[in-house]
């Protein structure tokens, strides 16, 4: 555990490693590879996972926005980067560092055509997103013509991709609407394909996709959750190594009698003689009011300590009554002995929202 006197976000490229060997073993050889790196790389540190990607051969990045991939692309990244949710008022800026844009309105099609024109582009890289049940971006299977009708026009764009995103491929309770999305996109890829004259590049599935539908995997598979150690499944989690390990330090004891209240608005109250801890994180750094009130515990010197109180903007206590510690030692919050998944599921919310929460102002540590 780190032993560094701060809050420290451990950032492990080898557990990286191991987990984007594992996940290209279920896939056919043919299969190419998209890593998601969006929100600091599920907040980690995006640069340092893309290069080690990139040096692993990935196939593809996505980002969610243009200024993540502005960042990689000033890191050195020379590897295709796919942009999810490009806004229009930085295709030009999208288009100076060569990054590749989601078209998935009408809309936003029209206005892409319109700058790439102006910036006199031919066939520039899009990809083309369609919603088959997710209903939150993209085109509709009856948008094909107009599609078409646009993004052949002076040779302006080449459609490299088309994509879209399982629902719920998680859950065997929805494997029913998991297939008809899977067959709608088939269709829909099929029918592009035919006009197109040529097959573009298909992808719908992600982390659990790949675990759950591997005769899905058409040209291409995203993963995002997964490549950080984490599978939505705990089968599946037991397979992949965490990246990101969370610790931080004990900055004060105390003893609180009978009686006594601990924190804002007097939270917890004491029942009896009990001995509290003050650590130096707290809601700025990512831990949300959610994790306070007992329920999460974190680990010092390998023994679960509860949050107690309501956390606070750069602290938390916790209860060490029977733990033997002293101020400086180092305490675990996520990682190899307790998952990110597990911390999160004792404040009724997932790993994806407590991993991209860690604060930018904790420190990054880089291992491996």
């Amino acid at each position: 555990m780190n032993s560094v006197g701060e809050t420290t976000l451990e950032i492990n490229l080898n557990a990286l490693a191991h987990n984007f060997k594992y996940l290209k073993g279920k896939l056919r050889p043919t299969t190419k590879f998209l890593a998601v790196v969006k929100a600091f790389a599920y907040g980690s540190d995006m640069v340092a996972v893309a290069q080690k990607l990139e040096a692993l051969k990935v196939d593809y990045f996505a980002v969610a926005y243009v200024k993540e991939g502005v960042l990689l692309r000033e890191a050195g990244i020379k590897t295709p980067i796919l942009v999810l949710h490009p806004q229009p008022i930085n295709f030009e800026k999208l288009i100076a560092n060569c990054l590749e844009p989601s078209l998935y309105a009408p809309k936003m099609l029209r206005q892409f055509v319109q700058v790439v024109t102006a910036m006199k582009q031919k066939n520039y890289p899009v990809h083309l997103k369609f919603n088959t049940g997710l209903n939150r971006l993209g085109f509709w299977e009856n948008d094909v013509d107009y599609i078409l009708e646009h993004t052949q026009k002076d040779d302006c764009l080449k459609i490299v991709s088309a994509f879209s995103h399982l629902a719920a491929s998680e859950d065997e309770g929805e494997k029913e609407f998991s297939l008809r999305q899977i067959d709608t996109f088939r269709k829909i890829t099929e029918e592009l394909e035919e006009k197109l004259g040529y097959t573009p590049v298909r992808h719908i599935l992600n982390t659990s996709g790949i675990i759950n539908y591997p005769d899905a995997q058409f040209e291409m598979v995203r993963s995002g959750i997964g490549l950080y150690g984490y599978g939505n499944d705990s089968k599946i989690d037991a397979e992949l190594q965490p990246v990101a390990t969370l610790t931080t330090v004990i900055s004060q004891r105390h003893k609180i009698e009978p009686g006594e209240t601990v924190g804002y608005n007097r939270a917890f109250a004491s029942t009896g003689y009990r001995i509290t801890a003050t650590l130096p994180i707290g809601h700025a750094d990512g831990i949300g009011r959610h994790y306070g009130g007992g329920s999460t515990v974190v680990l010092v010197n390998g023994q679960k300590a509860p949050i107690i109180g309501n956390v606070c903007m750069d602290m938390i206590m916790i209860d060490v009554t029977n733990i033997d510690c002293k101020e400086g030692d180092p305490v675990l919050l996520f990682g190899d002995d307790q998952s990110a998944e597990a911390f999160a599921q004792s404040a009724n919310t997932i790993s994806y929202e407590i991993l991209t929460a860690i604060s930018q102002r904790v420190t990054r540590k880089i291992k491996g």
